[in-house]
């Protein structure tokens, strides 16, 4: 059974950093490439960031870039996502993700609030 269980979410002020992880069970992690996507209130889920099986590539949403980083440990089945610089309009809950078996797989969500 696929499980994918993120932490790390909290309230922060803006300029500030949170660094979240995403530790996974149920399949071969490091042959699946893995997402974190976010939902604000009243917006569509939108792909924040991409990296590869072995990390070696990663893509990042326009409104991220430069201040997000996505990683991944496979010794330990976890993908992190560093976050710094957050703006307030980084407010949402994030989830990660995983496209496998034929269908996308997420976790619980973690809210991010970035508030002064």
């Amino acid at each position: 059974q696929v499980q994918l269980v993120e932490s790390g979410g909290g309230l922060v002020q803006p300029g500030e950093s949170l660094r979240l992880s995403c530790g996974v069970t149920g399949f071969t992690f490091n042959e699946y490439a893995m997402n974190w996507y976010r939902q604000a209130p009243g917006k569509e889920r939108e792909l924040v960031a991409a990296i590869s099986t072995n990390g070696a590539f990663s893509r990042y949403a326009d409104s991220v870039k430069g201040r997000f980083t996505i990683s991944r440990d496979n010794g330990k089945n976890t993908v992190y996502l560093q976050m710094n610089n957050l703006k307030p309009e980084d407010t949402a809950v994030y989830y990660c993700n995983v496209f496998i078996f034929g269908r996308d797989a997420w976790g619980q969500g973690t809210q991010v609030t970035v508030s002064s």
